[in-house]
């Protein structure tokens, strides 16, 4: 049987040009160094043990070797291999790139169907789990609210004095580690989310990360998709109190200023994405900061603007929190389910087929980049640098990260905060200040020494 046979037996329209299709042991090697790799360290919630394990190896390596060798064999050509959950197609050249990045999000979904099941428990009415023009209403809010087209929120002021008081009570320690950024970041996020009677509410906190765990496999069992939603309830009737109180710099208030007749809209209903996606900026400040404590130079240069600094954007500093997000992103991998038929390099493929954008596997890829495994602040500070196809730390086209601005203010804010009164010494785990970086650190465990300057 011919390899375009077999293509349409799988569904590919006949007549078309023969996809590249990865035999058996190119399969195996994927989901052995690949996928059931990505699948024990967590898509969603990272496990911190498998990552220190992962660091010690050197796994992704693996996955990167497989990588570049199906692009080699290949010719760079999308690749059909057999996923967890059906066909996948591995993007690996520029071209299936840009036209990945310039799908609009009604061809190419944000998630795939069991993720959005189990985030339909977690956030029903928010815009990932919406459809139309309901799905661009509740955007337009969600990007108001968070002032995605603006390089300072609106209500920038009040969220840095939050950051201000945060790291104060960091700097009181002699030594630093992640744990502790994100408490201090979790609490700043509840403060700028939903007003001051959040700050110390750990448990809403908790409730959520339960939620966001569990969501993979809700639809899957009865009785603890019931639990969940019990879960949910009572989480969301928690933020609604706080909502209702919180004052006009807080992004549940700004929400709610948004008329919503006839109840379809829920304002508020993103709310829980803002809590649990501004979390994650601890880890990228403990990154961040790892890697500025391990370069000398860099620690010298971003300690002269964040003290000379005039404004609330310090691009160097903000490019030393790219370049981390570059060399250890959030989102290994980004995942997309088609809606529709699509066409790629002349083959077409039908709709509900997934497409993955090694996303790491790019950002550090030898052909493309230079100084890939270095810690290069510098390559971000060029006008137009963030929209570099190979670098997306918070994607492109319609599926950018609407809270990129907010989150990068923040991040440095935080970042900027400790730098000023202070030296970073004695960085954990140990990098080198030269040479190849790894392709994954143990943010967990890093620790780092605060030195008043």
């Amino acid at each position: 049987m011919s390899q375009s046979t077999r293509a349409a037996g799988r569904g590919l329209d006949a007549g078309t040009a023969a996809p590249a299709v990865a035999g058996v042991a190119e399969n195996l090697r994927f989901l052995a160094t690949h996928t059931l790799p990505a699948f024990v360290r967590g898509f969603v919630n990272t496990r911190p043990t498998v990552v220190k394990v992962y660091a010690t190896v050197g796994q992704p390596a693996w996955s990167a070797a497989t990588l570049r060798a199906l692009r080699a064999r290949h010719g760079g050509a999308p690749v059909l291999l057999k996923g967890m959950s059906g066909p996948m197609l591995v993007l690996l050249d520029e071209p299936e790139l840009r036209r990945f990045y310039a799908e609009p999000v009604r061809t190419l979904a944000m998630d795939s169907p069991d993720k959005t099941a189990g985030l339909a428990i977690l956030e029903p009415t928010g815009v990932i789990c919406s459809h139309g023009e309901l799905r661009e209403q509740r955007r337009t809010i969600n990007d108001e609210v968070v002032a995605a087209a603006e390089p300072v929120h609106p209500c920038g002021q009040e969220y840095l004095a939050v950051v201000a008081d945060e790291a104060r009570r960091l700097t009181a320690r002699s030594v630093l580690d992640t744990p502790t950024l994100e408490r201090a970041m979790q609490r700043a996020t509840r403060r700028i989310v939903l007003g001051e009677a959040a700050a110390d509410d750990r448990q809403l906190t908790q409730w959520l990360f339960t939620l966001r765990n569990e969501g993979n496999w809700m639809g899957k069992r009865r009785k603890q998709a019931l639990a969940a939603r019990r879960l949910y309830a009572e989480a969301n009737a928690r933020i609604a109190a706080y909502a209702a109180s919180a004052p006009a710099h807080a992004l549940a208030a700004r929400a709610l200023t948004h008329p919503d007749p006839d109840g379809s809209l829920d304002p508020i209903g993103q709310t829980h994405h803002w809590l649990l996606a501004l979390d994650a900026l601890g880890p990228v400040a403990a990154r961040a900061l790892l890697l500025i404590a391990t370069h000398p130079a860099e620690q010298d240069a971003v300690f002269a603007e964040a003290s000379t600094g005039t404004g609330p954007l310090l691009p160097r500093l903000q490019a030393c929190v790219r370049e981390s997000l570059r060399l250890f992103p959030l989102v290994p991998d980004l995942v997309r389910v088609t809606r529709a038929p699509t066409t790629w390099r002349g083959v077409s493929y039908p709709a509900g087929t997934s497409v993955l954008v090694p996303a790491l596997f790019h950002n550090r890829d030898p052909y493309r980049v230079s100084a890939p495994d270095a810690f290069v602040p510098g390559r971000w500070l060029p006008p137009g640098a963030t929209g570099i196809l190979q670098f997306a730390p918070f994607s492109h086209g319609g599926g950018r990260c609407p809270g990129e601005n907010l989150g990068l203010l923040l991040t440095t804010a935080l970042c900027a905060e400790l730098l000023r009164a202070h030296r970073l010494t004695g960085a954990r785990p140990a990098l080198p200040s030269s040479g190849p970086l790894p392709l994954i650190v143990d943010t967990a465990g890093i620790r780092l020494g605060l030195v008043p300057r």
